[in-house]
C-alpha cells in the first residue's frame, strides 16, 4: 500500500538523484560547461582570492649586475553570500489516499509532479545563468491609474505562464506579492495575473515572487555597471569585460576582433560563443553568403551547436536580441555548500504538511552561486542589426 513513508522514501532514493543531474546537466549547454565545486565555501559566504595582472620579479640584466625585485602575483578577495535556490512540490491528501492501493496511479502523480518542478527549475535556473542577480523579469511598459490585472511590460521573454511574481515599484516596495500569470500575449508584450493590481507605474517592474536581489550573479552582473563581489570597479579595472556595440550586421571580423582582444590583454582563450536567436540566424546567413560551411557538434549533454572555429556557438532564448557573448568558461565556477538536496524535518521527512491545509510539500534546495575569476576574459557584443 501507498503511503506517505513510501513516498517519502522514494523522493530521498529515486527521484533526487534523477531531478540532480538533469538540473546541472541539462539545463542548458552552458552550465554544463561551468565546474561546480565545494571550494572557497566559508559558513554562509563565498570567501575566494583570485590573482590578475602579471608577476613583477621577471627581469633581464648583466652578467654581475642585480637581480630583478621580487614582486608577487597581484591578489583580491572576492566575497558574496551564497544565494538559496528552492523548488517545492505539493500533493493533496485527498489525491494520496485516492492512490493508495493503486501503486501506478501514485506514481504518475508523483512523476507529474517532479516533471513540473524539472521544467520550472530549468527555466529559471536557464534564465538566471544571464540576469544580474537582481531577478527583475521585465520593466513595465504602460501606466495604469486604475486597478487592473493585465500588465504591459517591455519584454515577456523571461515569463511564462503559471510563474508567481511580485509587482515591484521604484523604491523596492512590494505593490502585488505572489500574483500567479495565467496568460502571456506575446503579440502585445501583456500578462494577466490573478490578482488586481491598484497603480502602475513605468518604473514598476516584475520579479519571481520573494526573489528580489537574491538571484545567481549571472552574466548580467559581470556585463553590468555596478560592482561586483565586493569589489570596486573603478579601482579594479580588471573587473571589466569587453564590449562593444556593433550597431550593423555581424561579420566573422568583428566576432575575431573580440576574441582577440581578450586573448591579447588578458591571456584569455574563448572557448564557448552563445547568443540570441536572431543573432545565430544572422551567422549562418554570414556563413552562406560567404560560401562557407555550416559545421555542427555535439557538447555534453547532447546539446547541439555551430562551430565557429572549433569554438561551440550556441542560441539561447533568455538572450536579449542582438546580442552575443564571447565567454572562457575555464574561468567560471559554481560553488555550493552542497548539491541538490531535500529539506528534512526533524525527524527525517522531506514530504510534510502544510500548515492549515490539507497538503503535503517538499522542497529541494540548494546553496550556491557563481563567480567569474577573470571578468576581463569575457567578451560581449551588443547592437548587431538582424534582417
Amino acid at each position: 500500500m501507498v503511503n506517505l513513508e513510501t513516498a517519502d522514501k522514494a523522493l530521498k532514493s529515486v527521484y533526487l538523484g534523477v531531478v540532480t543531474e538533469q538540473l546541472n546537466a541539462q539545463v542548458n549547454p552552458l552550465l554544463t560547461k561551468i565546474e561546480q565545486t565545494s571550494s572557497d565555501v566559508w559558513g554562509k559566504d563565498i570567501i575566494k582570492v583570485v590573482s590578475y595582472g602579471l608577476n613583477g620579479g621577471v627581469g633581464a640584466g648583466d652578467e654581475i649586475g642585480s637581480l630583478p625585485m621580487a614582486a608577487g602575483n597581484n591578489y583580491a578577495q572576492y566575497k558574496l553570500e551564497l544565494k538559496n535556490l528552492y523548488g517545492s512540490i505539493e500533493i493533496s491528501d485527498k489525491a494520496i489516499r485516492a492512490s493508495q492501493s493503486n501503486v501506478g496511479a501514485f506514481v504518475n502523480l508523483l512523476n507529474a509532479e517532479m516533471e513540473g518542478l524539472l521544467k520550472a527549475s530549468k527555466y529559471n535556473l536557464g534564465r538566471m545563468l544571464y540576469g544580474d542577480g537582481d531577478g527583475k523579469l521585465a520593466n513595465v511598459a504602460k501606466a495604469a491609474t486604475a486597478a487592473t490585472n493585465t500588465i504591459s511590460l517591455t519584454s515577456v521573454k523571461k515569463v511564462a505562464i503559471g510563474m508567481v511574481i511580485d509587482v515591484i515599484d521604484n523604491s523596492g516596495s512590494k505593490k502585488v506579492s505572489q500574483a500567479r500569470i495565467i496568460d502571456v500575449d506575446r503579440a502585445t508584450k501583456s500578462i494577466k495575473i490573478d490578482k488586481q493590481v491598484s497603480t502602475l507605474a513605468t518604473t514598476d517592474y516584475i520579479t519571481i515572487q520573494n526573489s528580489k536581489g537574491y538571484e545567481l550573479t549571472g552574466l548580467g552582473a559581470i556585463f553590468g555597471t555596478k560592482d561586483i563581489y565586493g569589489l570596486k570597479r573603478s579601482e579594479n579595472t580588471w573587473l571589466n569585460p569587453y564590449t562593444k556595440n556593433v550597431g550593423g550586421t555581424l561579420d566573422m571580423g568583428t566576432i575575431q576582433e573580440a576574441i582577440d582582444f581578450v586573448d591579447e590583454t588578458a591571456g584569455s582563450a574563448v572557448n564557448f560563443i552563445t547568443c540570441a536567436y536572431d543573432v545565430k540566424k544572422e551567422y549562418i546567413k554570414n556563413l552562406s553568403a560567404n560560401r562557407l560551411n555550416v559545421d555542427y557538434m555535439t557538447l555534453d549533454g547532447g546539446f547541439k551547436a555551430l562551430s565557429y572555429s572549433g569554438i561551440p556557438l550556441v542560441s539561447d532564448k533568455f538572450i536579449e536580441g542582438g546580442e552575443m557573448y564571447l565567454l572562457n568558461t575555464d574561468d567560471f565556477k559554481m560553488h555550493q555548500l552542497c548539491d541538490w538536496r531535500w529539506l528534512e524535518g526533524d525527524n527525517g521527512n522531506v514530504i510534510k504538511q502544510k500548515l492549515g491545509s490539507p497538503t503535503y510539500t517538499a522542497t529541494l534546495v540548494k546553496y550556491a552561486d557563481i563567480v567569474c575569476d577573470r571578468p576581463c576574459g569575457q567578451a560581449k557584443l551588443t547592437g548587431i542589426v538582424c534582417e
